[in-house]
């Protein structure tokens, strides 16, 4: 009997462990569900961030005050946007012209940047010029200009007596920038927004950068007719044309009247409800530095503002009445609070014929001097086709016409040379150190390290307090146990991790377990390390089961007789965030909302888990007296372990890289990526790129294998 018992028991350790059996954080994470514990960390930074905002606004008292707070903002929004270009040619031509009933249109293309063409449409009264004019940013739709609400928008100002020009934006109507083989849009235009933020983001500019100038160019347009009066200009957008109209209207000084629809909410009640947008509607570090959605309003004060609302929107009306209060109050401290309103729609999202009758009047009173109650008549509106200011209904078709792509790579190539200027400096450490916030002392980091650990916000270790520690039970395996644990770098983060602990460290197991041990040893050889008592931290951007099935990598190295400490960084695997992906996952990753919260933080995700990295070692070696620790990372935890590695390269006996993208400026240059959002980091191409930071590393002491394209497809490699 005890035989048999004896032999049951042998039999269940050498069942295969499943990745259910190897979850941590049930129960440990308190109220906070592990999938949403991203979400809550940066949403109670972002309360935090916003109370010190409220705070500022309350300072403000005079219209001494409030001009300075305004300048201040001002000058934040351009620089986070990367600044403008050189205002170049616009070569505008008016391609084809007709009468209607009561208006005319223009179908007209002009360059914002060389080659670089915008298609709009020009809706114009048929009384006397001049006129005023009104530039209309369009919404999130396919057909951009041709969208049945935005026509009506400008037909029915031009039938009031004041033009409309509206533009495509880029990833819509007549500007996608990503064409399938038939010439047409290959992917919608927010995604397409978001891919255009990948590569912005790593030169230190924003979607919203081209999204601001084509506008901005448009009133160079209007400004260059003789039949329209420059000085009465407005601006109104629906949704994505509410988000570029607040943008405008805070940058652009030309824009006199302004009416932003379905837009405007405040930053609170936006990330508590839908999260954020595409990428033109998150400004780095915004959230961080006090802009939120009530001061793009508050920059333009006092010239005239409408705020047009729906009850039922997804951007929060009560975040709307919020920031139309601050917006009140500052417009009364300058002497001119009639000069601000509000209209809300008891209706869904949209342009609706209510908001757009509300947004003609407005336009009327400030820009003809007259409050007649004017009502949107009935009226036929072009077709898609009739819209078009293409033969083939696409610019990039055009002979030479450039992408935004082409644009960012021109960036990245003078980037390019400050880098190689840069690196070509002495870098490393320096004599001396600096005093850490726990015993002992910091190297300082000198040159272009020094840069890198600002840009991605990565503390030293010694400044990184020791994380605390839970214990979640213990799986016994064939040869080896596995402990459950939980570390918690910071308040409000868990990190789950499973320690593979062979039961004779450094000793060679026997059977059937030879072969596994072998092609251990073969995995040390090619490491170049000896496979004896040596630790190693294994980051698996997929989470941290991945390779721990039986017979794979963790198993091989632990039946070697070496401890492997396998964790998720945050947001990976059991932390990956469960919010809305818009079926963006292939493209952006299941976690773009999460980075975009981090974003408007001025944070980076790749700073926040190379801090995991460094404090997960540290751990490691201390907890079981390692005597050197050796890291393994793993597709999207790669670059994150890169940086941790070469800002603290003493910590490390070997780095192992595996997956990982070749580089950021292949990134720039790949319009298609596969989930490089993440591990972006604004503007890092201004100082460094992936390459710069293997090449501080000696040689062999680190391997990359099995890199990648940005696209996910595999890259040449040499031999």
């Amino acid at each position: 009997m005890l035989r048999l018992l004896f032999g049951l028991i042998c039999v269940l350790c050498s069942l295969p462990v499943v990745a259910d059996d190897l979850a941590v954080l049930e129960g440990q994470t308190g109220d906070v569900p592990p999938r949403e514990m991203m979400p809550h960390y940066f949403m109670g930074l972002t309360r935090e961030a916003l109370d010190r905002r409220a705070e500022a606004y309350e300072r403000v008292k005079t219209v001494e005050d409030c001009i300075a707070y305004q300048k201040r903002l001002r000058e934040f929004f351009v620089k986070q946007l990367g600044g403008w270009p050189e205002r170049t040619p616009l070569n505008a031509q008016v391609v084809a012209q007709e009468m209607r009933n009561g208006y005319r249109i223009e179908r007209i293309i002009y360059e914002s940047l060389p080659k670089f063409y915008v298609t709009a449409l020009f809706f114009l009264p048929v009384n006397d010029p001049p006129y005023p004019a009104v530039l209309v940013p369009c919404g999130h739709s396919s057909n951009g200009k041709a969208s049945e609400a935005y026509q009506r928008a400008c037909i029915f100002l031009a039938k009031s007596g004041i033009a409309a020009l509206i533009y495509d934006p880029i990833g819509q109507g007549e500007r996608f920038q990503i064409l399938d083989e038939n010439g047409q849009g290959a992917i919608g235009g927010t995604l397409e927004h978001t891919l255009t933020g990948v590569a912005a983001i790593l030169v230190g500019m924003n979607t919203a950068t081209f999204r601001i100038w084509d506008g901005m160019r448009g009133i160079d347009y209007l400004l260059e007719r003789e039949d329209i009066d420059p000085d009465r200009i407005g601006c109104t957008g629906n949704s994505g044309g509410g988000t570029l109209t607040s943008y405008i209207m805070a940058l652009d000084p030309r824009v006199k009247v302004a009416a932003p629809s379905c837009y405007l909410t405040s930053f609170e009640r936006l990330l508590e409800t839908d999260g954020p947008q595409d990428a033109e509607q998150d400004i780095y570090a915004q959230v961080a530095f006090g802009m939120d959605h009530a001061d793009y309003v508050i920059m333009r004060a006092p010239k005239p503002t409408l705020m047009c609302c729906a009850t039922q929107d997804f951007f929060d009306i009560n975040g709307s009445w919020d920031s139309f209060r601050q917006a009140k109050r500052f417009y009364t401290r300058m002497g001119f609070s009639e000069r601000v309103d509000i209209a809300e729609n008891d209706a869904k999202h949209g342009f609706s014929q209510p908001l757009r009758t509300a947004m003609v009047r407005w336009m009327r009173r400030w820009l003809l001097g007259s409050d007649d109650p004017v009502v949107e008549p009935d009226f036929p509106i072009l077709t898609d086709e009739e819209a078009l200011c293409t033969p083939g209904g696409q610019v990039l078709q055009r002979e030479g016409a450039r992408s935004v792509w082409d644009i960012m790579a021109d960036r990245e190539v003078q980037l390019a040379k400050q880098r190689k200027a840069l690196w070509a400096e002495k870098t490393g450490t320096v004599p001396g150190t600096i005093p850490s916030e726990r015993d002992g002392t910091v190297p300082i980091l000198s040159g272009a390290l020094a840069r890198v650990r600002e840009i991605a916000g990565i503390r030293p270790l010694a400044h990184l307090p020791e994380p605390e520690v839970a214990e979640a039970g213990t799986i016994q395996c064939n040869g080896y146990r596995i402990e459950k644990l939980v570390l918690k770098p910071e308040l409000g983060i868990f990190l789950p991790a499973l320690a593979f602990i062979p039961e004779k460290m450094g000793t060679v197991p026997s059977g059937r377990s030879r072969r596994r041990a072998n092609a251990a040893r073969a995995t040390a050889r090619e490491m170049g390390v000896s496979p004896l008592s040596h630790a190693y931290l294994y980051l698996h951007g997929q989470g941290k089961h991945v390779d721990a099935d039986p017979g794979g990598p963790i198993e091989r190295l632990v039946n070697d007789g070496h401890l492997v400490l396998a964790v998720d960084l945050r947001g990976i695997g059991e932390t990956e965030s469960a919010l809305n992906t818009k079926g963006w996952r292939v493209y952006c990753g299941p976690d773009w909302q999460d980075y975009f919260r981090a974003y408007l933080l001025g944070k980076s995700y790749v700073g926040l888990r190379a801090e995991d990295t460094l404090v997960c070692t540290r751990f490691l070696a201390g907890r079981y007296n390692a005597n050197a620790v050796h890291l393994i990372a793993i597709g999207e935890a790669a670059v994150p372990a890169l940086h941790a590695a070469a800002l603290e390269p003493d910590l490390f006996a070997s780095v192992q890289l595996d997956r990982m993208v070749t580089s950021w400026a292949d990134v720039v240059r790949t319009p298609k990526t596969r989930n490089q959002l993440i591990n972006t980091i604004h503007n890092a191409l201004a100082t460094y790129d992936l390459p710069d930071l293997v090449n501080t590393l000696p040689a062999d002491k680190v391997k990359v294998l099995n890199p990648l394209k940005p696209d996910g497809k595999p890259a040449q490699t040499d031999g």
